[in-house]
């Protein structure tokens, strides 16, 4: 059996099942790096320590992020073969293709440095491209709502107020922890955000593989 695009069928459930697999690897990976940097807490520190330049823990997360948005890029490849003629979930595709790009430029090559100030040419270049990266994947998710006819749009319209709740009551706490130092509930906000993301990002893939 092929797709309308000739792709086969076992190749376009690999490829969407890479997105319920890279949000494992992403959270599992995320949890693991916090319990093996000391004196860490997720709740009031930045997930972006994790990886940021000089860390202990950066060796061990860089190749898991890196396979994860590889393994994200390989998802947005099923979704867009999963879109026949519904242009809006082409859009997605091309939207989560490059959140993992954006992400991965940041992660590789502009990683925070905790030491410096924030307004130091390296922070300003990692907030740059985490931003645009954050804001593609915020777009992926309106954008999944309007591709989407199933209960999969209530939820990702669901997802878009909490990330706008979060954020406005966090505003307050995101300055003092990006240097690591502990702020107010950073950490839950961050990643209230990210396993949002994981978590939409996984059931999108499921939501695909069923249909």
């Amino acid at each position: 059996m092929e797709t309308s695009v000739g792709l086969s069928t076992v190749l376009h459930k690999v490829l969407l099942s890479c997105g319920i697999i890279a949000a494992v690897l992403g959270a599992v990976t995320d949890i693991v790096a916090g319990l093996m940097k000391p004196g860490y807490r997720s709740d009031t520190q930045s997930a972006s320590i994790l990886s940021a330049f000089g860390i202990t823990t950066r060796p061990y997360v860089l190749p898991f992020i890196v396979t994860a948005n590889t393994l994200m890029i390989a998802f947005a490849v099923g979704v867009w073969f999963s879109a026949d003629h519904n242009w809006v979930m082409r859009v997605t595709a091309g939207l989560i293709a490059g959140n993992a790009v954006f992400a991965t430029i940041a992660f590789l090559f502009f990683p925070m440095h905790p030491d410096e100030a924030m307004n130091t040419y390296a922070n300003r270049l990692n907030v740059i491209f985490m931003g645009i990266s954050v804001l593609l994947f915020f777009l992926a998710i309106g954008f999944g709502a309007a591709a989407n006819h199933t209960w999969f749009r209530y939820f990702s319209i669901g997802m878009i107020l909490i990330f706008f709740v979060v954020d406005i009551l966090a505003l307050r706490g995101v300055k003092p922890a990006l240097g690591g130092a502990p702020g107010p509930l950073v950490g839950v906000q961050e990643r209230t955000m990210m396993y949002g993301d994981l978590l939409w990002l996984a059931l999108q893939a499921v939501v695909l593989l069923r249909v």
